[in-house]
């Protein structure tokens, strides 16, 4: 819903080539009269080809921002003919190969690594950012203690739109902001991976993200924003992380995520992944979100549900999602990591 890693200290703090740098206008969200001036470094994730006007569209709507980006990375996992192909089509976009293990931890601590702004802000690639997203999501930054700021990511359904037995409170599933998250700027453990901002000196403090969590390709593992949010908080106890819903993306759900058959993947993957959380961070702190979402989110869905025989079908998916995770938890937490 959320270790070897790459350490980005040990990385050069300097613009690689191509990189794009632009003047950064002031802030005028404060805190206590104080208004920061910051850059903002921008990463995209992106592993294939079949997502390529995805891609093009996430890189024209960052750079579309009111608020500009000091710095656009494009990070390729492991996959020399996308690669090729991004730095001929993106002149003006830092085009790097993830450096290290496959997945979406590595490419992410890749961009970290070459970042220079103030503040790194991840967009996926199948994402199109809101042009006032970048602003939005910096302002809370004026608070030296907040250490993230997450946004919203909206759905963006197929033509034939949500599923009549998709809930909204299980919209994590397809990687989107949900029922149960908070409905103003607060505070959370963490933020939705596909619309979420880090402060650059936290990746100095506490590492990046962990291997063997994230997506891998297009196996549907998570909960990597959830283990560094743990962790962040852990070694610097003030740190805060703030989900600001009026920061929006567009996050594109293709035909295949809204199916059952992926439905039910994600669900158990989600709890193999948490599985993995618990052992590193220990079960209460890896857990204590799910346990409001599980007494509060989901039996006010059941209840809203069972009073219009239409939505029947989405108090059978609740029950069943909720199953589908416990039995990957269960799985994970005796088998082991799960990549």
């Amino acid at each position: 819903m959320t270790a070897p890693a790459v350490n980005p200290a040990a990385a050069a703090n300097q613009p690689s080539p191509g990189t794009a740098v632009v003047s950064t206008p002031v802030l005028t969200t404060a805190v206590d009269g104080v208004v920061p001036l910051l850059s903002a470094s921008v990463i995209i994730c992106a592993y294939t080809e079949e997502r390529w006007n995805d891609l093009g569209l996430a890189i024209g709507s960052v750079h579309g921002q009111r608020y500009p980006a000091s710095q656009l990375i494009v990070v390729i996992d492991h996959n020399d003919d996308l690669l090729a192909r991004a730095r001929a089509a993106f002149p003006d976009v830092t085009i790097v190969a993830n450096a290290g293990r496959s997945g979406l931890s590595g490419a992410r601590n890749t961009g970290v690594a070459l970042a220079t702004g103030d503040v790194v802000a991840f967009l996926d690639d199948d994402a199109q950012a809101d042009p006032g997203w970048l602003e939005l999501l910096l302002g809370p930054y004026g608070d030296p203690d907040v250490h993230g700021v997450g946004g919203a990511a909206l759905p963006g359904w197929p033509a034939s739109g949500r599923p009549r037995w998709f809930p909204p409170e299980f919209d994590w599933v397809v990687g989107c902001s949900y029922i149960g998250l908070p409905t103003t700027t607060a505070e959370v453990r963490n933020p939705i991976g596909a619309a979420m901002s880090i402060r650059r000196s936290a990746f100095d403090q506490v590492g990046g993200f962990s291997d063997g969590l994230g997506r891998i390709g297009s196996v549907p593992l998570g909960c990597e924003e959830t283990e560094f949010g743990i962790r962040l908080r852990r070694d610097v106890p003030a740190a805060a992380i703030v989900y600001e819903p009026t920061a929006v993306v567009a996050h594109r759900v293709t035909p295949e995520r809204a199916t059952w058959r992926y439905f039910r993947r994600r669900c158990y993957a989600e709890g193999l992944s948490k599985a993995v959380v618990a052992r590193r961070v220990g079960k209460e702190s890896a857990l204590a979100a799910e346990r409001i979402y599980m007494t509060r989110a989901l039996p006010r869905a059941v209840a809203r549900d069972l009073r219009r025989p239409a939505r029947w079908s989405r108090v059978g998916t609740v029950v069943l999602g909720v199953a589908f995770t416990a039995a990957g938890y269960a799985r994970g937490s005796v088998a082991g990591n799960p990549s």
